[in-house]
């Protein structure tokens, strides 16, 4: 399903056309001098801008692709790195260690070393005329659970003891397991720059002060409503017709 904001983009460029097809019927009696706004510049601008939403439009499968396999990669991450980290605990590695990887496993999990102060607590300690920081330990962007992912393994790596008998928690299938979820993120990345590249053209071709679709077909609504005058049949036709700028 579409986004509301490609969407609008979309019913910018349909009530352009449908802004050229009311000047097509005006015949001769159209006749602007500014370059920008005659009958040919409209057309080849509609042309342009429905060019350029479909360059999108064809970026964006192979973005939204990527983006749901690589969720559907992490999905089971804290999970298993809870079980890894329990399987670490279960052995005599030292206390050192233990912390180590327990700090690891929150920046990867986006949990807290301690839990976030309530409302009243902070209250309490401002009437003390203590300052409340608090820093958000939510690590969660993809790059840098891989990152800790990453450190954890090696950490896993030089404890000796860990050891576990269980398949999936053995250092070698979270090794692979790390190098197919940094290879999805890294496919998202790659999606990422078409997408944002055909994006960046779009709202060029759009909605760019004075050059944009938005600016000309509202100069040509001014245009036409000074030919024929505000309450003419004419500018009627046309006043209905929206052309707002879409974020995104």
């Amino acid at each position: 399903m579409a986004s509301i904001s490609e969407t609008g983009h979309a019913k910018n460029v349909a009530n352009l056309d449908d802004l050229i097809s009311f000047v097509t019927g005006y015949g001769t009696a159209f006749n602007p001098s500014k370059a920008s706004i005659k009958l040919t510049a409209l057309q080849t601008l509609s042309t342009s801008a429905k060019n350029a939403i479909n360059a999108v439009n064809a970026a964006l499968p192979a973005y939204s692709n990527a983006v749901a396999a690589r969720e559907a990669a992490f999905e089971p991450l804290n999970k298993l790195i809870t079980r890894v980290n329990n399987a670490l605990k279960a052995t005599d590695t030292t206390e050192q260690v233990d912390e180590s990887a327990k700090t690891l496993v929150r920046k990867i999990q986006g949990t807290r070393a301690t839990a976030k102060k309530t409302d009243e607590e902070k209250k309490a300690l401002a009437a003390e005329g203590k300052e409340t920081k608090e820093i958000s330990s939510s690590q969660m962007s993809y790059d840098s659970r891989l990152d800790n992912f990453d450190k954890l393994i090696k950490l896993l790596t030089s404890v000796t003891l860990y050891a576990p008998n269980e398949a999936d928690l053995k250092v070698t299938a979270l090794t692979t397991l790390y190098n197919d979820l940094k290879a999805k993120n890294t496919a998202v990345v790659t999606a990422t720059t078409p997408l944002s590249n055909a994006r960046i053209s779009r709202n060029d071709i759009l909605y760019k002060a004075n050059t944009g679709l938005v600016d000309i077909a509202l100069d040509t609504k001014t245009y036409i409503k000074s030919l024929y005058g505000a309450t003419s049949p004419q500018y009627k036709q046309v006043s209905k017709l929206e052309f707002k700028a879409v974020k995104a």
